[in-house]
């Protein structure tokens, strides 16, 4: 039988629902959980997505391609949402972005989501603004701890890395060599605070993680985290296990 190859626009077997989530402050969010179509949860990825008001929402490629392909490649369960104000095919989310502030509720809501669905093993897994969700607000969730792509570091402090390193949580911080914000140099003393912190430097990648190869890398490296031994993730795929084809990367 012959095997297909996993792309940016491959969509793998799981049980996918569209959800809602409702806020402390009364802010109705949407969202979408995929679940491993084995029925086997090894890890729950909560995602954060980077910043609205620069194009990130829960289907920044990324996260979309994470929700697509980890229920099927590593039994990951994957949930993503829209914060407060932001929109996505999926919809719009209640309310108005907030600078990261107001948005704390919406982080919450997500963890208590899951918590509520019994979904074992949960993780932040943040892309640039949602890094800084997951630093500022994280930390004392339950949550076992977090993956964080491409952290700005723009709006978490030295006390927030600190709350990390008190937590004993683990964390693992991919940054691209190339990054607009926070390059490597930059980016292991600065996460000097959040003592423990696996700090990886990702040669040749950028900001947005472009590329299929650096999207390889990124889910090898959160697969890693999570759900040790589940990776390397396999790069193809039997034909009849392809189930759809996605929109562009």
């Amino acid at each position: 039988m012959a095997d297909t190859e996993i792309g940016a626009m491959t969509v793998l077997p799981a049980h996918r629902e569209e959800i809602e989530i409702v806020t402390e402050d009364g802010l109705t969010l949407v969202g979408e959980l995929a679940l491993p179509a084995s029925g086997r949860i090894a890890a729950t990825l909560i995602t954060l997505h980077p910043l609205p008001t620069h194009g990130g929402f829960m289907d920044s490629h990324v996260l979309r391609k994470a929700a697509w392909r980890l229920p099927a490649l590593a039994d990951i369960a994957v949930l993503r949402f829209n914060t407060r104000g932001t929109s996505s095919p999926r919809g719009t989310s209640e309310g108005q972005f907030d600078e990261g502030v107001g948005e704390a509720a919406d982080v919450r809501a997500a963890v208590s989501f899951a918590v509520d669905r019994g979904l074992p093993h949960r993780w932040l897994l943040g892309w640039s603004f949602g890094t800084e969700l997951a630093l500022m607000y994280g930390a004392e969730m339950e949550v076992e701890g977090a993956v964080l792509l491409s952290p700005p570091l723009s709006r978490a402090t030295a006390p927030n890395l600190e709350g990390w390193a008190r937590s004993g949580k683990p964390v693992t911080v991919l940054v691209p060599e190339y990054d607009d914000y926070l390059p490597p140099e930059l980016a292991v003393p600065a996460f000097a605070p959040l003592t423990g912190a696996r700090v990886i430097a990702v040669p040749g990648a950028k900001h947005l993680w472009v590329g299929e190869k650096y999207v390889r890398i990124v889910l090898d490296y959160i697969v890693d985290a999570v759900a040790p031994g589940a990776g390397p993730l396999p790069t193809t795929v039997p034909t009849e296990f392809v189930t759809a084809l996605g929109g562009p990367s």
